[in-house]
């Protein structure tokens, strides 16, 4: 089983000969729950992974059969640790879960409950950007919610979704140059906000009304000028 929103009756988990498997895209018990790829990137680990288990009537706590880890670079997204890693990595744990439970080796290791973390669905309310967080925060935000929920602002009171960016510490206040929130530079590539201990970069975005687009492109087709506050 994979992707599973509903809890299986556990009659129907045991009725197979050799029982159920599922995958799980974080390393148990850590990131049980349903956004389980988005939350490790948000929280800025830097390591996420998947696990095959044994699924029992609790939330992902079922026995683990095996586990695949992979990094999470700096500048990775959901979208680039799910498709270019979770995904083909799953396929082959999978493979490999079935072959160790057809020659009668297939683990069964208890998880630790008492390491156990558990987030909820990573939905649109908490994918608002708050301007005055530090640099990392925010970029994180931005990458762990790329391509969805997609993580937001709003300009002059309609949402702006912002799916890049690229964070540019501060080495004195000066290096800042702005209220929170506000827009100090508008370039070719994007345009540059200021927050809590640096500035950072937004370099692709949705406008409520429109695709995505460059956030360069964007800039010009909205007008928008130095001085300008998102919220």
């Amino acid at each position: 089983m994979a992707f599973v929103t509903l809890f299986v009756p556990e009659e129907f988990l045991n009725s197979p000969t050799h029982g159920s498997i599922q995958y799980h895209p974080s390393l148990l018990p850590k990131f049980r729950g349903p956004s389980s790829i988005n939350w490790p990137i948000i929280k800025g680990e830097t390591e996420t992974g998947l696990s095959i288990f044994w699924p029992d009537n609790g939330l992902d706590t079922g026995a683990v059969l095996l586990q695949k880890k992979t990094p999470i670079g700096p500048d990775d997204s959901l979208g680039s640790v799910y498709f270019d890693r979770l995904f083909p990595m799953g396929i082959d744990a999978m493979l490999e879960a079935v072959d160790l439970v057809k020659a009668g080796k297939a683990p069964r290791t208890p998880q630790d409950h008492s390491k156990a973390t558990y987030e909820g669905w990573c939905a649109a309310e908490n994918a608002h950007i708050d301007w005055a967080k530090p640099l990392g925060q925010i970029h994180n935000l931005i990458r762990g919610c790329n391509p969805a929920p997609g993580a937001w602002t709003t300009l002059n009171g309609a949402k702006l979704q912002v799916f890049e960016s690229r964070p540019f510490p501060a080495h004195d206040p000066k290096g800042i140059g702005g209220k929170m929130g506000e827009i100090v530079a508008v370039d070719a590539d994007g345009f540059v906000v200021a927050c809590a201990d640096g500035r950072m970069k937004v370099l692709r975005v949705k406008p409520a009304d429109g695709p995505k687009t460059s956030a360069g492109e964007f800039a010009v087709a909205a007008k928008l000028l130095v001085g300008t506050r998102l919220s």
